[in-house]
């Protein structure tokens, strides 16, 4: 199997000022705020697949540091690490408490450096230990990546989920059923069957995964038009037309900067931090044609992207 390697260059995307908000500060480690910059380099694996066609993965992890990504923690300034919570350690990015007393809603997102619009996105995540002291109940080895999101820096500083469409990672308890890859809606709505619905979570078809197992997802993403969840190869999900929420307050920003347009069709990724630890590691993206058909990687558009905000994921 040959493997070529080609440099490609990522553009970061226009952004937008954050609204400041008072809060008190902690010592911080920083996370690197590549988003800053104008062009960063990356490379494109290109393998053969079984059937002959070339399917093109690009690493968005490098498994050594956190460069590519910045962190959004609720009640902090974007690319503020308050008490080390995400750090990287044997190539698996690890979102950690043992520095914190209490979570006091810190919720955290890691969002990568640029939006996409169509495209497979795979990686590997576990749960491990113990949830930080008060966190919410609900959070019990609970996270996801989330799709679509809004510009981190159009994030105001107490905004505790960033607006988007969530593929939701969840955890058992060693007894009871749990099912994983749910989809979760903040400052959103989907169709499911073509049909609206305003739920917030809407339950998937996978089984569910106890202890520190290492699971697979990978989700096929087509703009506004569709999206798909996998959970270990197998399909356990799928809704169409995801649009923003008129009444949610930093959706309904969004709206109205894009002149009334509500459609969702592209954005930024992020990875959650909740309150209970969980890793991820083998993160990549493959870039596709609007028909799901792979695609060389090109610049994301460059129209401001949408995005929403969020409650209990």
């Amino acid at each position: 199997m040959n493997t070529f390697r080609m440099s490609v260059a990522l553009v970061a995307f226009a952004h937008l000022a954050m609204v400041p908000m008072a809060h008190g500060q902690e010592q911080t480690e920083p996370t690197h705020n590549v988003l800053e910059q104008s062009e960063v380099e990356d490379t494109l694996h290109v393998t053969p697949s079984e059937n002959g066609t070339a399917d093109r993965w690009i690493p968005l992890f490098n498994g050594e540091n956190l460069d590519g990504w910045t962190m959004k923690i609720n009640g902090h300034e974007l690319g503020e690490n308050p008490l080390n919570t995400v750090h990287v350690e044997d190539r698996a990015i690890k979102m950690r408490y043992a520095d914190y007393e209490r979570f006091e809603d810190r919720f955290g997102h890691l969002f990568y450096q640029q939006p996409f619009e169509n495209y497979r996105l795979r990686l590997e995540y576990r749960f491990t230990g113990e949830q930080v002291p008060g966190g919410p109940g609900w959070a019990w080895r609970n996270s996801g990546v989330m799709l679509h999101c809004q510009d981190p820096k159009t994030m105001r500083q107490d905004q505790p989920f960033p607006v988007c469409i969530e593929f939701q990672f969840l955890g058992g308890d060693g007894t009871n059923e749990r099912a994983t890859g749910n989809v979760c809606t903040p400052g959103t709505h989907i169709e499911v069957d073509h049909q609206l619905t305003k739920a917030h979570v809407i339950e998937s078809k996978a089984e569910t995964y106890h202890g520190d197992q290492w699971v697979s997802m990978e989700v096929e993403v087509l703009g506004s038009n569709r999206i798909r969840h996998y959970i270990n190869g197998t399909l356990v999900h799928e809704y169409q037309n995801p649009k923003l929420d008129a009444n949610d307050p930093d959706a309904q920003q969004i709206i109205d900067k894009a002149q009334g347009q509500d459609k969702l069709g592209s954005g930024y990724i992020s990875l959650q931090a909740e309150s209970h630890p969980v890793e991820f590691r083998a993160i990549e993206l493959m870039p596709l044609n609007s028909d799901g058909t792979p695609a060389p990687h090109r610049p994301a558009p460059t129209n401001e992207p949408p995005p929403s905000q969020g409650h209990e994921h």
